[in-house]
């Protein structure tokens, strides 16, 4: 085993350190689920752009299909995670706070489990960086522990990297996903962290584990053994596992305000990101399914199961019940969100749904004035003013909470968990945060309607100056023609004098000429008879005439 040296880590401010409550479902390995009855996929599980749909209402559909394609450079793609046929494309509840609907495939599994023919690679060391990147985005992958960023924007072959940052902390409360994932499956976590390198070449490669989870460090560390893997051991503390704490822990540097982790030359990626990344490339199959707690004194098994997604929450329950519910939440009790239902399904974000039982959440308290105590500034890990970004969140004043830096916020409720008066802190954040974001996409939808308004008066303008000039143009070849024509008309008469001119003159001479051809006929016809008269009396004298004879 490859001897690991001491690292050196820095202490984030604020954080606070909850009751862990993790041994709930630790107790037993992964565990597979029966079929559901129906899996639900969103078409939107990921940050970016929505897939779009590449099937029909009554398709028949084979485990690993592709059934929406990604839209765009930010955007993944959503697959079958069974056989069978699909009954519904159309608005369904999903994960989500507010409770929305947004559009679903429903896959109706047949229970053969028929997959795609899989592009298995058993050489994957051989494929270029390109060929690599392009199996992540094509299996769908995107973050599984946090937000859902797609993974193949993060993994894009770049020389920029300084250090790639694995995130194992996994600090929230109840939670076991990532804890059991490496106790199970710790060298698919270290060949898929290996494929990840490979792309980006990050100078060095640290895998941060927080020291509750012993078995997770010992599993980490064997399957490192020989690499350039450093498994580094972090202090338990809630939020350690936020993206930017545990930069700060490991490295000591700050990602500034509004930009991302790449700017300071580091890449962060979750465990269960990194295995299905291994899988994707070396069996070729895409993210269809995931490792979710099932946690809480309610369920009657909790632990960890591999969980198909699309897999409505109720499928999950009905493991058995041995208290009622009080709630449902998707997600830690720090940073989750309660369910409106229980027919929303696992997508590829969830890591979690804790079932509390009524005796174990306890009564609810009801919030109270803010008594200025400033507990909540000392708790926040991101040294924020929560004060005063609640007072503006819940003025409604929008402009003022972002100038206090509002996005900054990462919503960990550790400022909640410390308020006396029980103020809901995180709800007036993620409230105010919506808000400007829908003030913003309005204002952005506007900008283009008016952009798109000046754009159509602009085309009409132009069309009606070639109209104008097309109609002037046009007037001016009338003109010519019309010139051109009365041109043409004046020189016409113009030679029409001139012929009307001559006109006389020669009629008087062929006049002439014909007189003198009758004259000359006249002398011709007159000498003629004149002979003719001559004869006639010289025959007279030597012939009798008629008379003459008759006597």
């Amino acid at each position: 085993m490859k001897a690991k040296s001491a690292h050196h880590l820095w202490q984030f401010a604020g954080g606070i350190h909850p009751p862990e409550n993790k041994s709930i479902s630790t107790q037993q390995p992964i565990q597979d689920l029966p079929m559901p009855d129906k899996l639900v996929l969103p078409l939107r599980q990921h940050i970016g752009a929505p897939a779009q749909p590449v099937v029909t209402v009554g398709d028949t559909v084979l485990k690993g299909q592709k059934i929406a394609e990604g839209q765009g450079f930010i955007s993944c793609p959503v697959h079958a995670p069974t056989s069978g046929v699909v009954t519904s494309i159309s608005d369904h509840a999903i994960p989500h706070a507010s409770g929305m609907e947004d559009t679903c495939v429903v896959i109706e599994p047949d229970g053969q489990d028929r997959w795609i023919d899989k592009q298995e690679n058993p050489d994957f060391v051989t494929l270029k960086k390109t060929e690599l990147n392009a199996i992540i985005r094509e299996a769908g992958i995107s973050g599984m522990g946090g937000a859902g960023f797609p993974t193949a924007v993060k993994t894009a072959p770049r020389d920029n990297i300084d250090t790639l940052i694995i995130n194992a902390a996994e600090c929230e409360p109840y939670i076991t996903a990532d804890d059991v994932l490496m106790r199970e499956r710790a060298d698919e976590i270290i060949e898929g962290i290996e494929i990840v390198a490979r792309l980006i070449s990050p100078r060095r490669i640290l895998v941060g584990i927080e020291d509750n989870k012993a078995q997770a460090i010992t599993a980490m560390e064997k399957a490192a053994a020989g690499t350039s893997v450093d498994i580094v051991v972090i202090p338990t503390k809630y939020p350690s596992g936020g993206e930017k704490q545990l930069i700060y822990i490991l490295t000591g540097k700050e990602v500034p305000s509004g930009a991302i982790p790449a700017s300071i030359g580091v890449v962060v990626q979750n465990v269960g990101t990194c295995a299905a990344i291994y899988r994707a490339v070396r069996y070729g199959e895409p993210l269809i399914s995931r490792v979710t707690t099932l946690t809480g004194l309610a369920p009657k098994h909790p632990g960890n199961f591999n969980v198909l997604i699309g897999t409505p929450v109720s499928h999950l329950l009905k493991t058995g019940l041995q208290a009622p519910v009080a709630k449902l939440v998707m997600g830690g009790p720090m940073m989750g969100f309660e369910l409106a239902s229980d027919d929303i399904p696992v997508i590829k974000t969830t890591n979690c749904i804790l079932a509390p039982s009524k005796e174990e959440l306890g009564e609810a308290i009801p919030e109270q004035q803010c008594i200025r105590c400033g507990e909540c500034a000392k708790a926040c890990p991101a040294n924020l003013l929560p004060q005063q970004l609640y007072w503006h969140s819940a003025a409604k004043e929008l402009d003022k909470a972002e100038s206090y830096n509002l996005f900054d916020c990462i919503e960990c409720g550790a400022c909640a968990y410390v308020c006396p008066s029980h103020i809901p802190l995180v709800q007036y954040y993620r409230f105010a945060k919506t808000e400007i974001k829908v003030q913003k996409a309005d204002k952005e939808k506007a900008e283009r309607a008016k952009i798109r308004y000046e754009q159509r008066n602009a085309r009409l303008e132009e069309a009606k100056r070639q109209k104008e000039e097309q109609r002037r143009l046009r007037a001016e070849k009338a003109a010519k023609a019309k010139a051109a024509k009365a041109a043409a008309a004046k020189e016409a008469a113009a030679s029409g004098e001139a012929q009307s001119a001559d006109a006389p003159k020669k009629t008087s001479q062929d006049d002439d000429a014909r007189k003198a051809v009758i004259e000359q006929a006249l002398a011709r016809a007159k000498a003629k008879k004149a002979a003719k008269q001559a004869k006639s009396s010289n025959d007279g004298s030597a012939t009798p005439s008629a008379t003459d004879k008759a006597e």
